[in-house]
């Protein structure tokens, strides 16, 4: 029989706000961008709840991995809905699509640039000829992505520009996840990315591809379904741990599973779960979980 756990209550402290959200040096607009954790642990005690209520009719570990997966795809309607209602995004960027808060990772990669993206800067400038944004201030997201991108650096081989992260599973299977790719190989994803965003009708002419990018690649979609599921399944283990549970919430965030929007889906599901299997003993939520788990490797990521 299954220990007992008293189920933690959840508020705004588990969600300890992404750098990448920090896209303004203004103090009022930081505060509004904190103040998205009061949403996040409003879904996280909805969703515990949920997940209490059909765990509670479950019979097999089948149908508690299920539960997961209900509880997950009603988060991501949940952060879509958010997209559908807001204003718009902070700093340079593509506009926000909302319809790309529920669309599946299958069609094609996503990419994701590290190191120096001018972009994040408050205030920057666009030079149409180095194809950078340049000058402004520095910010939270700015200073993340450095600092991950000189992290990614440190792991590559001198003579490979694509550098594959391998995911253990409890059950000793290696499996692909995320690929870091820099130099001509990078080269070749801004092009491939200037290519789709155009194909959408909107304008690339301030598209940030010059510089030296570096590029995180999520799975192949075969190996994305394989890392989720292995993830619900170490989840639904009545006798779930801190440490198993380190080792899932690396998978989910190996494994995001729409273009836009995963990063919110998954903390705020994965704070849930461990409110409700594992109660105060759940690992906190690090603010920078998602560039921890596709640029540090596996042993790095799962570190309490």
């Amino acid at each position: 029989m299954s220990r007992s756990v008293p189920t933690a209550s959840i508020t705004p402290s588990h969600f300890p706000t992404s750098p990448l959200a920090f896209r303004s040096a203004d103090a009022d607009q930081q505060a509004r961008v904190r103040a998205f954790a009061d949403k996040q642990a409003a879904a996280a005690t909805a969703a515990r709840d949920r997940l209490a209520d059909l765990w509670a009719a479950a019979t097999t570990h089948t149908d508690r991995a299920t539960a997961l997966r209900t509880v997950h795809t009603e988060l991501v309607a949940w952060r879509h809905d958010l997209a559908a209602a807001a204003a718009g995004r902070l700093g340079q960027g593509i506009a926000y699509d909302a319809a790309r808060f529920r669309t599946p990772i299958a069609a094609n990669t996503n990419y994701d640039r590290l190191g120096a993206v001018g972009r994040l800067r408050d205030g920057a400038e666009w030079n149409p000829d180095t194809r950078t944004y340049t000058g402004g201030r520095t910010t939270p997201a700015y200073e993340a992505m450095l600092r991950f991108g000189q992290a990614a650096e440190s792991r590559f081989a001198l003579d490979h520009d694509v550098l594959q992260n391998w995911v253990v599973l409890s059950d000793g299977r290696r499996i692909p996840g995320n690929r870091i790719v820099r130099g001509e190989a990078a080269q070749g994803i801004a092009e491939e990315l200037t290519a789709r965003v155009a194909a959408r009708g909107i304008d690339v002419s301030r598209m940030e591809t010059g510089g030296t990018p570096i590029y995180t690649a999520t799975p192949a979609p075969q190996d994305s379904t394989v890392l989720f599921a292995a993830a619900l399944d170490v989840l639904a283990d009545p006798d779930l741990t801190p440490e198993t549970y380190l080792t899932a919430r690396y998978c989910l965030f190996q494994a995001p599973q729409t273009k836009k929007g995963s990063d919110a889906v998954n903390r705020t599901f994965i704070v849930a779960v461990g409110a409700l299997a594992l109660g105060d003993a759940a690992p906190p939520l690090p603010a920078d979980i998602d560039l921890r788990c596709y640029v540090l490797g596996q042993a790095a990521a799962c570190c309490p």
